[in-house]
């Protein structure tokens, strides 16, 4: 025997259903369903705009042999209700308790939206906040079910992460500039190690209580940033600004390896021998990076195609693990 498709819908957060495909359709020709609200059903990887799933149209054919076919003469055979003749034309406001199958409140009653939720889609399907955002932003490059973090807020957490670590360098720097420092060691590109000595030199130099101060702030940023971009793929720059990396594939946190070895370590190494040999040539190379981002559909940047990874505005659904049966 066919299985009824089981159709969710949801605006403003509200969850509802299951409906069947006639129920859907008889809502979307009546008005009372929106093409900008979102609906799941099996088959469906995650929510999805209605107007998405159906071409726009105020009617959803699904394709598919296990799908029903839909049931044109039901389209003309709307539910009107006496109220709507009374309405002006131009006022296409719906009300969610009809909508969901519900009496409807007096207009002077604020509705309690918990009182609308119903039974849960499978497949841990997730309903919150950020997905209904990413589904009326006009602004916004959508990939799957992540928006993908705006290129300028990429660069401030950049900036925020270099601003952090020369705070931590700062008691060291300010110790360092009360010293008579000759700069030319460290111009030689072609002899490092003359250079490394003069630092050892002037390290030794400097009182050992503002040595421990400086090795606490730098090391503790350090283990910080790594806890935070374990835990939650953002170091403090992207905390602050609301963004994430996540895997490329599963809109997920990335595995170690790539979060940690690749993305962090490696790129810390690589940078690290960049600004060795001149400043320039480090931000030459980060500004290159950003470029490649801007030019992308979905923002990939050298670190990203290194990586495999993308960045993303942040949301709770992408910290849960996914499970084995998806």
């Amino acid at each position: 025997m066919q299985a009824i498709m089981q159709i969710f819908l949801a605006r403003n957060n509200v969850q509802a259903g299951p409906y069947q495909l006639e129920q859907l359709n008889i809502m979307l020709a009546s008005g009372e369903v929106l093409l900008d609200d979102l609906m799941w059903h099996e088959g469906l990887a995650q929510w999805q705009r209605v107007g998405d799933v159906t071409n726009n149209q105020t009617v959803y054919r699904p394709t598919g042999a296990n799908t029903p076919e839909v049931n044109d003469s039901i389209i003309n055979n709307v539910t009107v209700f006496p109220e709507d003749t009374n309405k002006a034309k131009d006022d296409k406001s719906v009300s969610l308790d009809r909508l969901y199958g519900k009496p409807e409140r007096p207009k002077n009653v604020k509705a309690d939206m918990t009182t609308n939720r119903h039974q849960t889609p499978h497949n841990n399907v997730s309903l919150n906040k950020s997905t209904l955002k990413k589904a009326v932003a006009d602004n916004d490059k959508v990939v799957g079910n992540v928006v993908l973090a705006p290129i300028m807020s990429r660069v401030l957490a950049t900036a925020l992460n270099g601003l952090l670590y020369i705070l931590a360098i700062l008691p060291l720097f300010m110790a360092l500039n009360k010293l008579d420092v000759d700069y030319t060691k460290f111009q030689n590109i072609q002899d490092m190690d003359v250079a490394y000595q003069y630092l050892m030199s002037l390290m030794e130099s400097l009182p050992s209580s503002t040595l421990m101060m400086s090795q606490v702030m730098v090391f503790g940023l350090f283990a910080l940033q790594l806890v935070f971009i374990t835990m939650r793929g953002q170091s403090l720059g992207k905390l602050i600004t609301g963004i994430r990396v996540v895997d490329q594939t599963t809109h997920r946190l990335p595995s170690f390896i790539k979060l940690i070895g690749t993305r962090t370590l490696l790129l810390f190494i690589i940078y690290n021998l960049l600004f060795s040999f001149t400043s320039f040539l480090g931000f030459v190379i980060i500004a290159i990076h950003y470029y490649m981002a801007s030019k992308s559909p979905e923002n990939i940047g050298w670190h990203d195609k290194l990586a495999k990874t993308l960045v993303v505005k942040a949301d709770s659904s992408q910290l849960v693990k996914k499970s084995k049966s998806e």
